[in-house]
């Protein structure tokens, strides 16, 4: 396993509440009620090769980390550090290694195409004419904006204008980048297309270690290699998102057979599955004629799931799919949330 690139232990964050108008008035000299816990002892690691996803309902603290992680607040209580870097008192080494982008920010100029841009902000970062002419080419080229830099950015289509805040934050070459729901405003199609080049690009090819916060089903489960999801500002589960299904429970399967089959199907199901799992068989009626589909719960994992595949082959029961269902990203979080609250 590759060293750490960010180390988060036992981060810890607190905001004053503030007094009401009506308060105030009762007591002008009492501007804060005590204070909201926003991060309570959050610990992970993310590794230089990886895409590691932070997951969680909005108010549990994703932003405020990635806040203390770009130094843009001081955390109360554990450290953090990017690139071996602390981000209190290596402030500066840890922005030069680690870049934030923000979905739908407005700091693009409109009315500049997207070289332009690229160069503004390349002399900003203080890279010489001839060397940042260079790197423009390059990045263009690396978020497949080659043939649209000349194009004023106000005619940039969403996953475009994502591609280019992509290759701005690239200019000061970073170790890690901090996407917050970065396919927020996309349409599918583009949505797809970018997990793809934050994969492909990114992070096989640019050698960039990506944190992102994210709502989306697909983005967490193609996507992140980890996940770690924060409830009320404590880190209540983390790891692959096939370990984290598994801590809620057993694997949902679907079998589809024929209805000439069901009854034998569903006896085999009822010899193959604990007592309680029979009773949560659902059936429900196939797209094609002739077909239904029976999901239930079954907790044996890979290798059990290929010995029911088996039976039913052995049963003489034609069985035109047996796959997993994954659990949606929406219900999985809130087991583990419910499951941390208990």
């Amino acid at each position: 396993m590759s060293a750490a690139i960010v180390r988060v232990e036992g981060l810890g964050k607190r905001f004053p509440i503030r007094a009401g108008a009506s308060h105030l008035i009762r007591q002008p000299f009492r501007w804060t009620l005590g204070s909201h816990q926003v991060l309570d002892a959050v610990r992970f690691e993310v590794r230089p090769d990886e895409c590691f996803g932070l997951l969680g309902p909005n108010g549990a603290g994703k932003t405020t980390l990635f806040k203390i992680l770009s130094t843009l607040v001081l955390p109360d209580e554990g450290s953090a550090d990017v690139a071996g870097h602390d981000v209190v008192s290596q402030a500066g080494a840890v922005r030069r290694a680690l870049t934030p982008v923000i979905a739908d920010e407005r700091s693009l100029n409109w009315r500049l195409s997207g070289e332009q841009n690229l160069a503004l902000y390349a002399s900003l970062y203080g890279l010489a004419a001839d060397a940042a002419a260079a790197e423009v080419r390059r990045l263009l080229a690396a978020v497949g904006l080659s043939e649209t830099g000349s194009k004023m950015v106000g005619t940039y289509s969403s996953g475009m204008k994502q591609r280019l805040l992509i290759a701005r934050a690239l200019l000061s070459r970073p170790k890690v980048l901090l996407l917050d729901e970065p396919t927020r405003s996309l349409d599918p199609i583009s949505a797809r297309d970018f997990r793809r080049f934050l994969r492909e690009e990114i992070i096989a090819r640019q050698g960039c270690a990506v944190l992102l916060a994210t709502h989306n089903s697909e983005e967490a489960f193609e996507l992140c290699d980890r996940l770690a999801v924060l409830h009320r500002g404590r880190l209540v589960a983390q790891g692959t998102a096939t370990e984290l299904a598994r801590q809620v429970g057993p694997d949902r399967l679907r079998v589809v057979v024929s209805e000439a089959d069901r009854d034998r199907a569903h006896r085999l199901l009822e010899r193959a599955l604990e007592p309680e799992a029979i009773e949560r068989v659902h059936e429900t009626e196939h797209e094609e004629p002739g077909w239904v589909a029976l999901g239930f719960s079954f907790p044996a994992g890979a290798e059990g799931t290929a010995a029911l595949s088996e039976r039913f082959a052995r049963a003489g029961i034609a069985v035109a799919e047996l796959t997993r269902v994954a659990l949606p990203l929406a219900d999985l979080i809130d087991r583990l949330v419910r499951g941390d609250e208990r």
